[in-house]
């Protein structure tokens, strides 16, 4: 008797996926599961045995964390950087995105070829030149520090913007221009509205950057009275770990850094593939 076996093909498929989607999810989830167990132990636990769980959930690190980052200082200030800096990525790249896809002129494509060009010259080309200039311009500042992300965050924002814009119908543009609407009402009234998922989605991935930034903050404001709360955790655990790794301080004080933007990406994370995805197949 012959015995013929029948395979499911796409069952396999579906289930070699699913192996490899639950591998690729425990490697991504490894590291945030290290960090959360060892926000909670003290350093001779977090030694002996990083991955075990804590044998209590001790809140007394956390709250160590939290007065030598000078947390709510830091955050307020971090706060502050993040939103002025966003709006001026939002406002500027959306502006030109949005004339250089209505521009007829060849100096817009030009343009915009420069913008995407900019986007492949990595900060550490320019950094040293860059804070020079800024600092013979008396920018080497707060002032200074926004201005320098809004510069480094407007080819890639613009560049989304840009293959959004195209999908906005001509038509809507020119029915608000003969009820009478100038240039700027025509932007924020008309434009603006149509963009909001590729707008949600620039200031989450620029937010998120901005954020977790450390290299410009370190060369631009340095161990000033304000720091951001990368800053103050790079300090504080320079500080602390003069006499070896205070891994009991470090580990809550990430923890306590990171949360913030990572609870604002959880609730706005569609909104990313959204955006981005239409503004792919759009542009």
């Amino acid at each position: 008797m012959n015995t013929r076996y029948h395979f499911n093909v796409p069952r396999i498929q579906a289930a070699v996926r699913y192996v490899l989607m639950s591998i690729a999810a425990l490697l991504t989830l490894a590291p945030l599961w290290i960090l959360i167990v060892n926000s909670f132990k003290p350093q001779v636990r977090i030694i002996d045995n990083p991955v075990a769980p804590p044998p209590s959930f001790d809140f007394q690190y956390l709250s160590n964390a939290l007065g030598q980052l000078e947390f709510f200082k830091s955050i307020g200030f971090t706060l502050f950087i993040t939103v002025f800096a966003v709006f001026l990525i939002v406002l500027l790249s959306s502006m030109a995105a949005w004339i250089m896809v209505r521009s007829k002129l060849k100096i817009a494509g030009v343009l915009f070829m420069a913008f995407v060009a900019a986007m492949l010259i990595p900060f550490q080309a320019i950094m040293y030149p860059l804070i020079q200039l800024f600092d013979a311009l008396g920018l080497k500042n707060l002032g200074g520090l926004i201005l320098m992300y809004g510069g480094f965050g407007l080819s890639m924002s613009m560049f989304l913007y840009h293959g959004f814009v195209k999908s906005v119908p001509l038509e809507v543009e020119e029915a608000a221009f003969i009820d009478g609407a100038h240039i700027v009402q025509m932007f924020f009234f008309i434009v603006m509205p149509l963009l909001k998922s590729i707008t949600v989605t620039v200031i989450i991935i620029n937010a998120m950057w901005i954020w977790n930034d450390y290299l410009l903050p370190f060369f631009v404001i340095g161990n000033s009275e304000n720091k951001t709360l990368v800053l103050s955790l790079y300090f504080a655990q320079i500080l602390a770990g003069q006499y070896g790794n205070p891994w009991q301080l470090i580990f809550p004080a990430v923890l306590l850094t990171i949360t913030p933007i990572v609870v604002v990406f959880l609730f706005l994370q569609r909104f990313i593939v959204k955006g981005i995805s239409a503004g792919a197949v759009k542009g």
